[in-house]
């Protein structure tokens, strides 16, 4: 181990940025003086990191990513920016983007373990959560939150402010203006959803019984008149941790929650 950050000789690192001994900034890159890089990150070349921006530990950021970036609101003056807080083990592929807040003391967060794939965006003042996957080309606006462990295939766009839940799935292509439920697979412009991501829960060792009942809560919810007559109808339900989650991200929604496809049985 060295005393110093293995930095290349055409990367530009600003004096007052802080880059740990244990990272690598590879060729051509370029560190801000606001930026923190923590133990075992790898910046690879052309990467720009500005901002006030830190990055946890063994976070990797692929060619041409720009991190930290000025948020794209006409009415933010450069010396207006937020900031971005992102946490350890996470995959920024090449030519991904992910904007710092709208404004003095807002934050852009991106959480632990996600992976975002080439050219995806995060724009200003999202909430990313942990184990996240942004496939080829998704386009998340601003003040969008995704949970824990959701999937959006590639080309996905959401719209500003929705919330993608835990564990849900977006289709590729998908336009989103509405939030997603936890859990739930959702596809199409506008998103509908359509099933359950059985896959996604199959994988984390959900069993059937815990499937069934997730999905029939789902569908009483979306497939009913008005929120408030879905909401009553899940609480007739068993209760479980899951579908309390689902009960209450439908409370809490603002935009309205994507509702079932057409031709989906209730």
């Amino acid at each position: 181990m060295t005393d110093a950050p293995r930095i290349h000789p055409t990367a530009i690192v600003d004096p007052a940025a802080r880059v740990d001994s244990t990272s690598h900034v590879g060729p051509y890159a370029v560190v801000g003086p606001g930026v923190r890089v923590g133990p075992g990150c790898r910046i690879e070349a052309h990467v720009v990191l500005e901002g006030d921006t830190v990055l946890g530990r063994n976070n990797r950021i692929g060619p041409h990513a720009v991190v930290g970036g000025a948020p794209q609101i006409r009415e933010v003056a450069d010396t207006e920016w937020g900031g971005l807080r992102i946490g350890d083990e996470n995959r920024f592929r090449e030519f991904v983007s992910v904007h710092c807040g709208g404004g003095p003391g807002r934050f852009t967060a991106v959480g632990s373990r996600c992976l975002l794939m080439a050219g995806s965006h995060v724009a200003h003042d999202c909430r990313i959560g942990d184990g996240v996957e942004l496939a080829n080309g998704v386009q998340l606006a601003g003040h969008v939150v995704v949970e824990d462990l959701a999937v959006l295939g590639g080309l996905a766009a959401v719209h500003q402010f929705v919330r993608v839940g835990r564990l849900a799935f977006v289709g590729a292509g998908s336009m989103v203006s509405q939030d997603v439920p936890p859990f739930a697979l959702a596809n199409g412009d506008r998103a509908r959803v359509y099933d359950l991501n059985v896959v996604g829960l199959k994988r984390l060792g959900f069993p059937a019984s815990r499937r069934r009942l997730l999905r029939r809560a789902l569908r009483r919810l979306l497939a009913a008149p008005t929120m408030r007559e879905g909401l009553e109808r899940v609480a007739e339900l068993d209760q479980c941790d899951e579908v309390e989650q689902l009960i209450g991200f439908a409370r809490a929604s603002r935009r309205g929650v994507c509702r079932l496809s057409r031709g989906v049985s209730p």
